[in-house]
């Protein structure tokens, strides 16, 4: 990408799509183009290809996605996935259709296996049976990720796939249902020491691992594979270093100040 190239920034008010637009902006490039939902709905099809056929972006980073945690996926099955594939598809096919010249689609490490093993590799993905909770939201980012390598394979294009372990950073979801695993209990500990709570109940026993990055460096890594990486294999973005949920817990609670006790369910 040259600095003056027009990018477009899907989902740029999200996490991962303000990060993008952050790391963009720090590294001096200056032709950035953004809508909000309300000036583009991208499950619109025809909102989107006009707005591709007039802005021609050279280069797209899909961002946007209906995310949730795990109450949410289990709830909106069918919304997950309708609302994640319609948008994923609008906006890949449009940018073929009007010549960008790079596309890279961000998605989850939920695509893999619910029992893929640790660290996972690419080559897991549609080895076995994915998590129930989540499958809807994985059978879409799937699908998108899976259009970018047949479009490479077919037409020639230069489209690249990135799934991203577990993020947190500025611009998350603190949604009391709707929220990851570390947002949530973040405004969990937090409304518990702000009510002087003297308990807070956990789900589980506390045993799952889990792996967590930091946005911008994810935003940084992005704009790097933008610039470096071609091909069909999907790249896996993280830290290589896991937590258990009791010991993140704990630290969450540590670091807000929540005195009380911590049980689990």
């Amino acid at each position: 990408m040259e600095k003056n190239s027009k990018i477009y920034v899907a989902g740029h008010r999200g996490m991962v799509g303000s990060a993008i637009v952050r790391e963009l902006e720090r590294q001096g490039y200056n032709n950035i183009i953004t809508r909000t939902h309300k000036e583009l709905d991208l499950t619109r099809q025809c909102e989107v290809e006009q707005f591709f056929a007039e802005e021609k972006p050279e280069y797209v980073f899909l961002a946007a996605a209906k995310v949730g945690g795990i109450v949410a996926n289990q709830t909106a099955l069918a919304d997950f996935m309708y609302e994640n594939m319609i948008l994923e598809m609008n906006v890949i096919h449009s940018a073929w259709q009007n010549g960008c010249k790079k596309l890279e689609f961000l998605g989850s490490s939920c695509i893999y296996p619910r029992m893929a093993p640790q660290p996972m590799k690419e080559s897991c993905l549609l080895t076995s049976e994915l998590e129930k909770t989540n499958e809807a939201y994985a059978l879409a980012k799937i699908s998108g990720l899976k259009y970018c390598e047949y479009l490479n394979k077919q037409y020639g294009t230069d489209y690249i796939s990135v799934m991203p372990t577990n993020l947190y950073g500025p611009n998350d979801n603190y949604h009391p249902t709707h929220s990851h695993v570390l947002p949530a209990l973040i405004r969990r500990f937090h409304e518990a020491k702000e009510a002087g709570a003297k308990e807070v109940t956990c789900w589980g026993d506390g045993t799952p691992m889990r792996e967590f990055l930091y946005v911008d460096d994810l935003a940084n890594l992005c704009v790097f594979l933008m610039n470096n990486y071609s091909g069909d294999e999907t790249v896996n973005a993280g830290t290589g270093k896991e937590i258990s949920i009791k010991n993140l817990t704990e630290l969450v609670a540590k670091v807000v100040g929540y005195k009380g006790e911590i049980l689990w369910i």
